[in-house]
């Protein structure tokens, strides 16, 4: 954010989360999303006692990382195919990974602060839900497993 006189020096207000934009790679380009979630990474706890150590409890070192599907909602939109296409092409131990890159953007559309989400590739499609009664939007789902997470801020 900018301050008074416009540069961003010294801004001390945190970024706003309603606006952002997803790119899929090739799949497709830049797509609206209406959430995103699920962005986590977490690092495994290896204990270690070692046989001289003169204390008596265990060392505490990182172990393997392990990095949570990215869950994604949008808006269902008439022939478009884009994350049923993806999906489809799951074929035994087989699919087309790709870099997706989430953005977040102040309000000129500038990129504030980027992740991306390495060898990625659809792992869960959840349909909207239909109700006779109801005045929502429809929504869907896509889930998306990755295997690397990197933040860059801009």
């Amino acid at each position: 954010m900018a301050t008074d006189n416009g540069s961003a020096e010294g801004a001390t207000w945190p970024m706003p989360k309603f606006r952002f934009e997803v790119d899929l790679g090739t799949v497709a380009t830049k797509v609206a999303f209406q959430e995103v979630s699920g962005m986590d990474v977490e690092t495994q706890i290896i204990e270690y006692r070692n046989s001289n150590s003169p204390l008596f409890s265990t060392e505490k070192m990182p172990g393997i990382t392990k990095y949570s599907n990215v869950t994604m909602k949008r808006g269902v939109f008439v022939k478009d195919n884009t994350f049923w296409n993806w999906y489809s092409q799951i074929k035994m131990n087989t699919i087309a990974r790709q870099t997706v890159i989430i953005k977040l953007l102040d309000e000129a559309g500038n990129v504030t602060m980027q992740w991306t989400l390495s060898n990625a590739w659809p792992t869960k499609i959840t349909c909207t839900d239909l109700k006779s009664d109801g005045n929502e939007v429809a929504v869907d789902t896509l889930e998306i497993a990755h295997e690397q997470l990197t933040i860059v801020n801009a």
